[in-house]
């Protein structure tokens, strides 16, 4: 009796949204690649994806040799428990799928196993060319495969599914403990409120150091984030003591009479500069050496009000929801916590620009409150929220029961991407550093209020800190809040507010 080894895959971009499929069938003896399928089905979820690479899988194998026998292969611990019959099949859409799949071949003569996501390269490659294709209106031609048949597929080693969540969490913060080099792509790498993976509430959803998806919460980046810190406590804020614009007192990061200290145009935090530690565009000036700087007077400071957008209807579900999803606008809720931050605004009476990122629920927040300050709306992409993937609209549990690997992977490296592509925190982080400088140079001595999101506003005050990349997960960042950074012609930056919430209670 033959022996086939098949490796399926499948994804969607937006969760649902345009999704495909990818399968390859190989000799289980030689290794020999013996037949790829890949189909672009439309909208579909990742799930509904993953499946219909199984079956494709399956069916090209019976139609090399009806009586083989098949080993199937897949990173999706979903679909390998529910096939394997540990996980119960619950949603309507997959119960038929998965009879179709049992149909194929007799009972008996099918088996599964788990694999690590970097072991199926090649069905994944085979899956996203069928989206690309689908992207430009038509389906997947084989002729067009840039999948290497001549190289057999990797055996992977002995291993069961993947770790449950607390081993998942132990793993991930043991990676965020090691010290990683000062490198350029670490500094950005954090995303600014987004990609912390707390939930707006403020406690995180996962154990340990995993982010809260949520829209209030910031997950780890995307989730309609609140960026809430997942591991350990949020940093203390100064909420409600600092002025937004950046001028009078504001206490030190740690809170406290005790660490407020009189800001003037020269010497913020009481003279202290703190340089950013960012990456900055070749052949801009780097920062002075942090500490008291001899500096007589810089003059006024390029002073960032820093806005999260208002709720959407993502954001109470703590949903990942990046510039690669939906583009939710605003809810009810978010619209009148929009109204009350351009009240508070307009009595600071500081803020002189307006300029927001183009998704939808920052171009609404920020449309609401430069009507209340009369000022006019720009709109600067590179303060977009980071692509979330795959993970898309998901909240963090289901990423983590559907992703492990690719989600332990994220927490503990910046440069990780989300399944199925999207941004890495140090891809976001090297965007935002660039508008940053962009943006200083621009409004040079002005206060200009900056409608983002959770991982733009979180890796902003990362930089401006010089803190590690791992503080994202200790942030928590709520919707409609306001933060402050100010940054001085010396290249030193100085954090004047953070996670300001005052202006939304009664």
């Amino acid at each position: 009796m033959r022996e086939f080894i098949v490796e399926a895959d499948g994804g969607s971009r937006g969760n649902p949204g345009p999704a495909g499929y990818g399968a390859v069938v190989s000799d289980a003896t030689t290794g020999e690649t013996l037949a790829e399928a890949a189909e672009y089905i439309g909208i579909a979820t990742n799930n509904v994806a993953e499946y219909r690479g199984l079956v494709a899988g399956l069916r090209a194998a019976r139609a090399l040799d009806p009586d083989a026998s098949v080993h199937v292969r897949m990173d999706s611990k979903l679909v390998i428990e529910q096939m394997s019959g540990r996980w119960k099949i619950k949603h309507p859409d997959m119960k038929p799928l998965a009879a179709e799949a049992r149909s194929v071949f007799p009972p008996g003569r099918v088996s599964y196993e788990w694999m690590p996501r970097d072991r199926n390269k090649h069905a994944d490659r085979l899956a996203n060319e069928a989206m690309d294709a689908g992207a430009k209106g038509r389906q997947w031609s084989p002729s067009e495969s840039r999948a290497d048949l001549a190289t057999p597929p990797a055996v992977p080693e002995p291993s069961g599914p993947p770790g449950d969540a607390a081993a998942g969490a132990a793993k991930a913060r043991a990676a965020l403990a090691e010290t990683r080099p000062n490198t350029a792509t670490e500094a950005p790498t954090t995303a600014a409120t987004g990609p912390a993976p707390a939930t707006g509430s403020g406690t995180a959803t996962g154990p340990g150091p995993a982010p809260a998806t949520g829209p209030g919460t910031t997950p780890a980046a995307g989730t309609e984030k609140t960026s809430a810190a997942v591991t350990g406590t949020a940093p203390a804020t100064t909420t409600g003591t600092a002025s937004a614009a950046g001028a009078g007192t504001a206490p030190a990061a740690g809170g406290g009479a005790a660490g407020a200290a009189r800001v003037g145009a020269a010497a913020p935090l009481g003279g202290q500069r703190l340089s950013d530690g960012g990456p900055r565009p070749e052949g801009t000036r780097q920062p002075s050496t942090p500490g008291w700087s001899a500096a007589p007077d810089l003059g006024a400071p390029a002073t960032f009000v820093l806005l999260r957008h208002g709720e959407t209807p993502l954001t109470p579900q703590k949903r990942f929801s990046g510039s690669g999803g939906t583009d939710p606008s605003l809810s009810d809720a978010g619209r009148e916590q929009a109204r009350r931050v351009a009240e508070a605004l307009a009595r600071r009476g500081t803020v002189q620009a307006v300029v927001a990122s183009p998704l939808a629920r920052t171009r609404e927040t920020a449309g609401l409150v430069a009507a209340r300050l009369g000022l006019d709306v720009m709109i600067e992409d590179g303060l977009r929220e980071t692509d979330f993937g795959a993970w898309e609209g998901l909240t963090f549990g289901e990423v983590r029961d559907r992703h492990p690997e690719d989600l332990n992977a994220w927490l503990a490296d910046p440069e990780a991407h989300p399944t199925g592509g999207g941004e890495s925190f140090a891809e976001t982080a090297i965007r935002i550093a660039a508008t940053r400088d962009k943006l200083v140079a621009a409004y040079a001595g002005r206060t200009v209020l900056l409608v983002t999101h959770v991982t733009p506003i979180k890796t902003l005050l990362r930089l401006a800190l010089g803190a590690p990349p791992e503080s994202l997960f200790r942030m928590e960042l709520s919707a409609a809040s306001l933060s402050a950074v100010a940054y001085y012609a010396d290249g030193n930056a100085s954090v004047r507010l953070f996670n300001d919430t005052s202006h939304l209670r009664p």
